[in-house]
């Protein structure tokens, strides 16, 4: 992928306003620069913790991801979320890409690497949770171009962790629309400029159209259609853009999806101290991204449900798409005793519920009256064994 490197663009202006941005705003706040091995790779990472924070009272957690060819560093000064978190009183976390051959920093999501980015994530949450008192309910991710593509892996492939994503000037590879392995409702923003020439607004032979990955959030969280669309008041009219939000309700007012469509922007962050690529000044994207978060709560979407514990070797569902009737087989039922087999809708809500006797291993069910959609099938028991399974029906 051809990406505008950030560390080429800006790094002569951009290290001389870091050194003034750094001695004029860190006085009290504490950064720790951490690495571990994950995978037989050293990884590294930034915290910023706020002066506020106490290990008394559990704080949200915020990865704010670089794009392809920029790093932590970067991203925490162009993307900076950390006015927001000294009076929110959250922690962030700035973790570093690998480099390619080319020494580039880049998030594995387009497929041509081995790199295990969603393990080391979830690697670096653990690590970040052993040191301080996080609200594991609260961990949210973002990022820049790469940053917001890995976000989405995030949410696709971390959901029982990660409580809401927003992208900016990313978007996800056309595979992921139809691997993306979640289970729930998942709570998005995006943020994209039409004119973006590196990701661009109408996708290409990988990229997926930003109109239609807004619309896959909008369909996975049974969002009402049509959006409720907000001009942004053109403050700025000297930076060469206006823009858009559109917002998406759910019809059950769980997890909504936030669009930001920057008409005539590039590649940019709206709101960043350097303006490059035509940057929308008419609003700041790290408080709109802080303002979209702060109302999500990972105990809205997953409450009782072992979502962790997707043992799918020893369920069977199928046909899975299915339009009319499923078959469950299960092999391994001398596990359980007194299990009961429930059907989960996106929304928490029990549909269906049945004994599932130890020594039955197959159960048909007509699903041809029910919604379209994502279901999560649980068989559990009194013993606390519990297994999950995902099906589909269109």
């Amino acid at each position: 992928m051809t990406h505008i490197n950030l560390s080429l663009l800006f790094r002569t202006t951009f290290l001389i306003l870091a050194a003034i941005m750094l001695a004029v705003s860190l006085t009290a706040q504490t950064i720790i620069n951490g690495s571990f091995i994950h995978n037989g790779i050293d990884r590294n990472y930034r915290l910023y913790i706020p002066e506020i924070y106490s290990p008394s009272n559990p704080v949200p957690m915020l990865f704010n991801l670089h794009g392809y060819g920029s790093n932590n560093i970067e991203q925490e000064q162009y993307g900076d979320f950390r006015p927001i978190a000294d009076t929110a009183n959250f922690i962030i976390v700035h973790p570093n890409g690998t480099p390619d051959n080319g020494g580039n920093l880049f998030w594995n999501t387009f497929g041509g690497a081995s790199i295990d980015d969603v393990g080391f994530l979830s690697a670096l949450i653990d690590t970040v949770m052993a040191d301080y008192s996080i609200d594991e309910t609260r961990i949210y991710s973002t990022g820049m171009s790469n940053g917001g593509f890995m976000s989405y892996d995030l949410a696709c492939f971390l959901s029982e962790r990660i409580t809401a994503v927003a992208s900016v000037t990313g978007s996800m590879i056309k595979p992921r629309l139809t691997t993306c392995d979640l289970t729930r409702l998942m709570p998005v923003m995006q943020i994209h400029g039409t004119a973006d020439a590196t990701v661009p607004y109408n996708g290409n032979f990988l990229f997926t159209h930003i109109d239609t990955l807004v619309n896959f959030w909008v369909q996975h969280n049974n969002c009402l259609p049509d959006p409720v669309i907000i001009q942004i008041p053109d403050i700025v009219p000297t930076d060469g853009c206006t823009a858009e939000q559109h917002i998406y309700t759910s019809a059950n007012s769980i997890a909504s999806v936030e669009f930001f469509k920057i008409i005539g922007g590039g590649h940019s962050w709206p709101g960043a101290p350097i303006n490059i690529n035509i940057t929308n000044m008419d609003f700041s994207a790290s408080i709109e991204i802080w303002r979209f978060f702060r109302q999500y709560s990972l105990d809205q979407f997953i409450t009782g449900y072992d979502y962790t514990n997707l043992l799918a070797s020893q369920i069977n569902i199928y046909p899975n798409p299915s339009s009319d009737k499923i078959t469950i087989e299960y092999s391994g039922g001398s596990q359980f005793t007194n299990a009961v087999l429930s059907i989960i809708d996106l929304q928490g809500r029990q549909i269906h519920s049945q004994d599932f006797p130890a020594e039955q291993q197959q159960i048909r069910l007509d699903v041809g009256d029910w919604a379209k959609g994502l279901y999560l099938l649980r068989i559990s028991s009194n013993n606390e064994i519990t297994k999950t399974r995902k099906f589909v029906i269109r």
